[in-house]
């Protein structure tokens, strides 16, 4: 009996094991924690919706792009709205895909003219002056950035729930990350028109920053673009017509009966869960990690985005 007793206390006193230990949540799992009111919606007058020809199977390929939000890019970004009022990208086509880099689209023939109206925008327009962007804050800046490793080119955060950079001299821009969408253009001086648009389907090709306008980023249908299939010509260019990927429509989401309009929503960066997940992405502590990196690039805390509850 006497042995008994004192298993039984030795029990009662016994450390939990590892198994029976809460677990520190993942990001994925502060991500679905995170209540209503930390989440932001994405009006649609802000989402361009691009069909796709379907699959093989006849399934439907839809890419949704969210436009990117004042201060940046807007003379380019009212372009894209012209050229999705005016329908002008129905029937053009995914032109370039490169391997670890950019999926391009267009018009292949480079001869359908453009709207009336439309921006020149001069390559000032790359960056904005911190000091009139809207809302922006050092101390801001600071909370949000700190799990964010040393960036070769300059500090960045999300800020206004974007990745974004900024430089000693006060300027800001946004990022190349995955998925974003950027404007294609020709040799310096030129901008580009909005017409001729990519995203990014590889590692972030920072050196693109400020060289290039950045106007939004694929929120949906990613892998449409990613796994088509390379071009084999210089850049990734389709040589042949019928390796391109036709472009049935790109619209507005507003411009589409209501019922047919997609919503997200975005986890805002000035939130508590999203502080919260931010570390988690710098500091991996959930059970398969083994020892937590201390840190993360701004691209590897990619802003979660979900699909909005119907109304």
């Amino acid at each position: 009996m006497r042995h008994l007793f004192l298993a039984a206390v030795a029990a009662s006193l016994a450390i939990p094991s590892h198994a029976q230990q809460a677990e520190p949540p993942s990001p994925g799992e502060i991500v679905a924690a995170a209540p209503n009111e930390a989440w932001i919606g994405i009006a649609p007058t802000d989402l361009l919706v691009m069909d796709l020809a379907p699959d093989a199977k006849g399934q439907p390929r839809r890419v949704i792009i969210q436009l990117m939000p004042a201060p940046f890019s807007q003379g380019w970004i009212d372009n894209i709205r012209k050229l999705a009022g005016a329908h002008w990208w129905d029937g053009t086509a995914v032109t370039r895909v490169q391997d670890n880099y950019v999926a391009q689209w267009g018009d292949p023939t480079e001869a359908k003219p453009l709207p009336e109206g439309l921006t020149v925008v001069p390559e000032s327009e790359y960056v904005v002056d911190a000091k009139t962007a809207a809302g922006w804050s050092a101390a801001r800046a600071m909370r949000v950035s700190a799990p964010v490793i040393a960036d070769p080119y300059a500090p960045s955060q999300a800020l206004w729930g974007w990745p974004i950079a900024h430089g000693e001299n006060g300027e800001i821009w946004p990022v190349h990350c995955y998925a974003m969408v950027g404007v294609g253009r020709n040799m310096s001086p030129d901008t580009g028109s909005g017409a001729e648009l990519y995203t990014v389907i590889g590692h972030a090709p920072r050196h693109l920053d400020r060289n290039i306008a950045l106007v939004g980023r694929v929120v949906s249908g990613i892998e449409h673009l990613s796994s088509l299939p390379r071009g084999t010509g210089p850049l990734g260019v389709y040589e042949r017509a019928e390796e391109r990927m036709p472009i049935l429509s790109i619209r507005l989401a507003s411009d589409l009966p209501a019922a047919q309009q997609p919503r997200f929503e975005y986890l805002s960066t000035e939130s508590e869960s999203f502080a919260r997940y931010a570390d988690a992405r710098a500091n991996r502590r959930d059970a398969f990690f083994i020892r937590p990196a201390a840190g993360a690039d701004i691209c590897n805390i990619p802003v979660p985005i979900r699909p909005a509850a119907p109304e």
